[in-house]
């Protein structure tokens, strides 16, 4: 349990840093629409704030609230999320946008438990909402909190085990500055990201300094602490773009794999990477794109996407076709048509670099 002086002395360093020394900028900072912090909060799971600022403007100009963003149709929703990966965070924005709108007259439950409830939302986007749109005494604790926390308390209790997790939820819920849960949380998310951050902290600046242990004990560097490094799966992935008459093949990706909902070009996929001998064997013959009817456009170096548990490697081969070719599961369409459609971040990067 924290001391009461140290709990006093921790919100009164972190206010006056905020209020002083904090100009960390953001649209949705301040602010009480629930909708807004929501969205600003789904958008930055997973995302920094840099890349996730344009498109949480993006989305606020073409859906002004929660009743817009509930009737829009789902493909135009992932056009404007296209690029920003996990797509499980853009479906269960629908979803919940739907809930709110239909089920909750347009507004967002006030209360921890409501707002569990909806689709997309854990603890951390609950204590944000709660607190930042209905000064809910809840402590938000997402990865610049536990750096914080871990550091000035000098805490090697891994963040990513259980034991880990309800220590530090605990002890951030004992330091909330319940009178004012707001501008603590801002404060101390802003603090960690701007401050106390995973490289190269900049100590001389941190209102922590005289009292943080790990400054003291020369352990920065190694807080927080995490249990084990996450396996990843190597994936190669050779897309096909075959077009013919001003039509392209195409095929939304359905299932529980990676980029679900999303459309892409024929593709193989393989175990082990494919010479690009072979690779133009398989695209000639095995597709029935017979080789005097094709010429190919272009073979893209290789590219490499990494995702959390992933590490997709790609090549893409382009082939113009004097035949509309079958292949089972895909569908020519119009090449304008297709650039109305959402495709997953790894195409869309090949097809900016050659228009």
């Amino acid at each position: 349990m924290v001391e009461k002086q140290h709990k006093v002395w921790f919100s009164k360093a972190l206010k006056n840093w905020h209020l002083v020394e904090n100009n960390r900028k953001m649209p949705w900072k301040g602010i009480k629409d629930p909708y807004k912090i929501w969205l600003s909060e789904i958008i930055l799971q997973q995302t920094r704030v840099e890349q996730g600022l344009a498109y949480y403007n993006r989305f606020i100009e073409s859906y002004p609230d929660v009743h817009a963003l509930a009737k829009a149709a789902d493909n135009q929703v992932f056009k404007l999320w296209e690029g920003l990966g996990y797509y499980s965070r853009c479906r269960n924005l629908i979803k919940t946008a739907r809930a709110v709108s239909v089920e909750h007259a347009g507004l967002f439950p006030a209360s921890k438990e409501g707002l569990l409830a909806l689709s997309g939302i854990g603890n951390y986007t609950a204590a944000a909402i709660g607190s930042f749109a209905f000064g809910l005494p809840l402590a938000v604790v997402d990865g610049n909190v536990l750096r914080v926390l871990s550091r000035v308390f000098g805490i090697s209790t891994p963040i990513d085990l259980p034991a880990g997790k309800k220590a530090f939820e605990h002890l951030a819920d004992e330091l909330l500055d319940t009178k004012n849960p707001a501008l603590y949380n801002q404060a101390i998310m802003d603090l960690g990201a701007t401050v106390c951050k995973p490289r190269q902290p900049i100590c001389a600046s941190c209102p922590f300094q005289q009292k943080c242990l790990a400054f003291k004990q020369g352990t920065i560097e190694q807080l927080p602490v995490k249990s084990k490094k996450i396996k990843q799966r190597e994936r190669f992935f050779y897309y096909l773009i075959l077009e013919s008459k001003g039509k392209q093949l195409v095929r939304q990706r359905g299932g529980k794999d990676i980029w679900q909902d999303l459309y892409e070009f024929v593709l193989k996929e393989t175990d082990e990477p494919v010479e690009e001998k072979e690779l133009k064997s398989w695209l000639f013959w095995d597709l029935g794109a017979k080789k005097e009817k094709t010429a190919l456009v272009s073979i893209s170096d290789e590219m490499v996407h990494q995702l959390t548990h992933q590490k997709i490697r790609c090549r893409i081969v382009h082939l113009s076709s004097s035949a509309l070719v079958e292949v089972e599961g895909y569908q020519w369409m119009d090449i304008s048509s297709i650039n109305q459609l959402a495709f997953p971040r790894l195409i869309t990067r090949y097809q900016s670099s050659v228009q």
